[in-house]
């Protein structure tokens, strides 16, 4: 199991898909785990700069998720207390209009089932984005819905809006989820790594 690491990040199997999209970018998959992390942020795929950095949540939404969990870079980055899964390992690719594309299936449909037996660890689960909820949680309505009902997950799920600058408005619109969910969220990740 030590080179499944190695085995995602030499993975391929979006080679064509990617060429096609408006960024025509190849595939660079991040690769963001150990087996004895106990914090998963299930994300969506990661966007141009974390492709272009190779580092997940490395830009203005990593910095709003880091607030919300209450973390600082060093805590966040530590793969030995916390993996980053998301529901494609490479960024997807730009459509005509300059929106991201949604996460292939395929990689999750690859790797999900391998890399989620080998972290054994995991006390606490974050899982960002409608993509993510749907796979994770099997939400069926909208992401405000499943956010707004996440002491129904509890005590090791939280479901989260993507922290993107695009969702400013429904945070502003959702104050609830700063006084209510924001409070439960830190305190997790704090017994978490305890």
């Amino acid at each position: 199991m030590t080179e499944l690491p190695d085995q995602i990040r030499a993975c391929r199997l979006c080679a064509d898909r990617f060429a096609a999209t408006a960024t025509r970018h190849p595939p660079r998959p991040i690769v963001w785990f150990k087996p004895g992390a106990r914090i998963l942020i299930a994300s969506q795929a990661p966007g141009w700069q974390a492709h272009d950095k190779r580092k997940p949540f490395e830009d203005r939404s990593g910095d709003r998720l880091r607030d919300w969990m209450g973390l600082d870079r060093d805590t966040f980055y530590d793969t030995d207390r916390i993996a980053i899964i998301p529901m494609a390992f490479c960024f997807p690719g730009y459509d005509a209009k300059g929106s991201d594309l949604p996460p292939p299936k395929i990689c999750a449909a690859t790797w999900h089932d391998r890399v989620f037996d080998w972290m054994p660890d995991m006390r606490l689960k974050l899982v960002i984005g409608a993509y993510s909820q749907r796979y994770h949680l099997g939400a069926k309505g909208p992401l405000t819905d499943t956010v707004a009902g996440f002491r129904d997950h509890l005590p090791d799920t939280i479901p989260l809006p993507h922290p993107s600058w695009r969702n400013t408005a429904w945070l502003k619109r959702n104050p609830w989820f700063e006084t209510d969910l924001l409070p439960v969220l830190r305190a997790k990740v704090k017994e978490a790594l305890r």
